[in-house]
């Protein structure tokens, strides 16, 4: 020690092990060329997959152009690649180019995560292909698309509508609808699945919403607020006047930020994993996860129903690792624990609609009436007082227009009825 002293006076009595962990990026290359690495390394993210010669011919090339030829040393080879593993680290250059444009929409600032502390605060909606094939309503098979509305207190899924590749701006609206209405119960279902028998408040929900009598273990929650992005679907005018019709705000994502609603793009991978994986036609990701001989076995609304029952028997008694409670920090819980603990704080207040209610919802098309009545999707709407589908079921309008003239019409596609606006 007294040698150390003598020699390099206060510096020999630091402990050399604490400088250990001080090391810098890039170790003893000139700092110039660490610096020209990590700018090409960050300009690497919107394009396309290159290797690590690339961006050596690139380094090189701008190190001679500001600080000219032969100032700074470029090392061998073997040497820049250990440098450029280094400074790429969890910056995935040479990855996924998917992955990088992903990682470059994180927010900057520190990362604050959504909060909601009652059932219906924010709700989140989006719509997404399903890894499932179908047989469609016209026997061709394809994949489904699946749109949800997640709640942000409790992780409840909503409402989930399966439709057909190319959702409509009425399946939104339609989603919104079922969000307000409880879900029932369906023939064969076990009674283990009844809100009565879970732990959800039944008996003083029954006392202000009579609706609930007969309805399965999945709560219903009101909206305030809905997340949306900019899909067509969700900007149209079909949606924005449901959602005004209902008292429900919309909340616009940023553009290209999936953060701004993580919620639900997280639950839609977790559908992924826990239900269309075991599903028969599941067709994976992309092609390289595919099986052989992969055929859709069920139709659409098979598929539809065989969702919305395990929505009730799994999703909603499931442990959720982002459901915790301050005084159980350890115990994982499940939506309908949180909501069954949320509820009995906020309260509940049912939104019970109309036929007229429902109508308002729905699209609408100006449509001539003829002495045969209307076509619509290569449907035809007839009688006067009222306008059929051939074959379908039957509703009263409001009012018979004269023949000849244009008029507003609204038609609810799933079960072919008609009505003037």
């Amino acid at each position: 020690m007294r040698g150390l002293w003598r020699e390099q006076g206060v510096w020999g009595l630091v402990d050399r092990r604490v400088m250990r962990g001080s090391r810098q990026p890039g170790g003893h290359a000139d700092e110039r060329l660490v610096a020209v690495v990590a700018e090409v390394l960050a300009a690497q993210e919107n394009l396309s997959t290159g290797t690590r010669s690339r961006v050596m011919r690139q380094v090189e090339r701008l190190v001679a152009e500001r600080y000219g030829q032969g100032v700074v040393e470029i090392p061998s080879r073997a040497t820049f690649y250990r440098l450029i593993k280094e400074l790429d680290e969890g910056k995935h250059s040479f990855g996924a180019a998917t992955t990088r444009r992903s990682q470059g929409r994180r927010p900057q600032e520190p990362f604050t995560p959504t909060m909601a502390v009652r059932p219906g605060e924010i709700v989140q909606i989006d719509t997404t292909p399903l890894d499932v094939l179908a047989v469609l309503d016209d026997g061709v098979t394809g994949r489904v698309e699946l749109s949800i509305a997640v709640d942000v207190a409790s992780r409840t899924i909503c409402a989930a509508v399966l439709r057909p590749a190319g959702t409509k701006a009425v399946d939104a609206a339609l989603l919104l609808a079922r969000t307000l209405v409880p879900e029932p119960m369906r023939p064969g279902w076990a009674d283990a699945l009844r809100m009565s028998a879970s732990l959800i408040p039944h008996a003083r929900l029954m006392s202000i919403d009579a609706r609930l009598e007969h309805a399965a273990a999945k709560p219903v929650i009101v909206p305030d607020t809905i997340v949306i992005d900019h899909g067509k679907v969700f900007v149209s005018d079909t949606f924005t006047a449901a959602c005004r019709t209902l008292g429900i705000s919309v909340q616009p994502a940023r553009p290209a930020t999936p953060t701004d609603k993580g919620i639900v793009e997280r639950t839609f991978s977790s559908i992924n994993t826990l239900f269309c994986q075991h599903v028969a036609g599941y067709v994976g990701s992309n092609v390289t996860q595919r099986g052989r001989d992969v055929e859709a076995v069920w139709t659409l609304r098979e598929l539809s129903e065989l969702f919305e029952e395990w929505l009730v028997a799994c999703w909603q008694s499931r442990p959720h690792d982002g459901l915790r409670s301050p005084f159980l920090p350890n115990k994982a819980l499940s939506p309908n624990e949180v909501y069954a603990l949320l509820v009995t704080r906020a309260g509940h207040l049912p939104v019970c609609l109309t036929g007229d209610d429902y109508i308002e919802l729905l699209p609408v098309e100006w449509r001539k009436i003829n002495d045969y009545g209307i076509v619509m999707d290569y449907r035809t709407y007839d009688g006067c007082g009222s306008f059929r589908v051939k074959g379908w079921v039957r509703h009263r309008a409001r009012i018979c227009p004269a023949e000849g003239s244009d008029e507003p019409v609204r038609v609810r596609g799933l079960c072919g009825t008609a009505s003037r606006c």
